[in-house]
């Protein structure tokens, strides 16, 4: 089967950053379902693990944690799938990734792909819609309700980096399914214009003082942040704006932050990432096949949107590497995507 990969950590401009190989196909057993790769999604792990984790034994590491394809194997212990099934998933860092023609994923961590999508369209949401949903629901513990509701809460939530790839689907979900206001960041003009379009309340621009910004609002003290860039610049501005044991959840990867300055207002900081349930086999692993299912529900009702910002082509060692260059240089919008080999 084709896939790409690499042997040795190496800056993306080098040739054998990302390489076009040859692999054999994968069987299933167990909980696995066997996927024909038919979109992909590129995500920040992906540099970040190919700058950081060199392959052991010198074999080749396959990379990518967003794929829609169609079930062609299943293990013995499968229950959720057919074959023929068309599905989507984000998958578990300690496997072999989704840039490859086939795939073995563990089908508790798998959703039904929304129908009304594209492949290329619903392969933008696995990673961002997990990590966003647990981010909202589970690490802010913010009270879900239904899509049609019109009741709106005393949660103020705060959103930095919020025209990302998991900022663009939080922004969604926390529109849809909270009855929160929803304060966004962004700077730049089709930043603010992609944010908006997503149902941010209020805009504002990280680049200058939030403090000041989110008092002239005037819509009262925030009770929640979802940080999901640069947390260490930005930690005095929260703990400045938050209310007495407001929350606090990031996805980044902060050198050093000062937790002790959250002691007098005893504010929660809560780490999240969506492969702990697949790393670590948790007893509860199936809720992200039960969300992902849910997320492909609300899309196919008309409330959640793609979030794909640029299409580069074919899924192959070139193509991917503009992608990871893109990524690198911090200033995409929505998700880069590829599709077919």
């Amino acid at each position: 089967m084709k896939a790409i990969g690499y042997k040795k950590s190496l800056p993306i401009n080098e040739p054998l950053s990302l390489v076009d190989i040859e692999l054999e196909q994968p069987v299933a057993s167990g909980h696995d379902l066997l996927v024909q790769v038919k979109s992909i999604a590129v995500n920040p792990v992906d540099y970040k693990i190919r700058q950081n984790a060199e392959p052991e034994n010198g074999e080749y590491k396959i990379l990518g944690w967003d794929a829609v394809g169609e079930v062609i194997g299943m293990g013995e212990l499968v229950s959720h799938f057919e074959l023929g099934d068309m599905v989507y998933y984000a998958g578990d860092l300690n496997r072999q990734g989704s840039n490859a023609e086939y795939q073995l994923v563990d089908e508790r961590i798998v959703g039904h792909k929304p129908k009304s999508l594209s492949n290329s369209e619903a392969a933008a949401l696995p990673l961002t819609a997990i990590t966003a949903w647990e981010l909202l629901f589970e690490r802010l513990a913010i009270k879900q309700q239904q899509p049609n509701s019109t009741e709106k809460s005393n949660d103020i939530l705060l959103i930095v980096g919020a025209a990302g790839g998991v900022g663009s689907i939080l922004v969604q979900l926390a529109s849809v399914l909270t009855g929160a206001t929803v304060i966004a960041t962004a700077s730049r003009e089709s930043s603010v214009k992609w944010v908006k379009k997503l149902g941010a309340d209020y805009i504002i621009d990280h680049t200058k003082s939030l403090t000041g910004q989110i008092e002239a609002l005037n819509v009262g003290k925030v009770t929640h942040v979802a940080s999901l860039t640069h947390t260490d610049s930005y930690l005095d501005s929260y703990v400045d704006l938050l209310v007495p044991m407001g929350k606090i959840a990031l996805i980044d990867d902060p050198e050093a932050i000062d937790i002790t300055k959250l002691k007098p207002k005893s504010l929660s900081l809560h780490w999240e990432f969506m492969f702990t349930r697949s790393m670590y086999q948790s007893t509860d692993i199936e809720e992200q096949h039960i969300l992902l299912n849910k997320v492909s529900e609300l899309v196919d009702q008309g409330y959640i949107k793609t979030t794909v910002g640029k299409h580069l082509g074919t899924i192959n060692a070139e193509n991917l590497q503009a992608a990871h260059k893109e990524l690198e240089s911090g200033k995409s919008i929505g998700k880069i995507v590829l599709e077919g080999f």
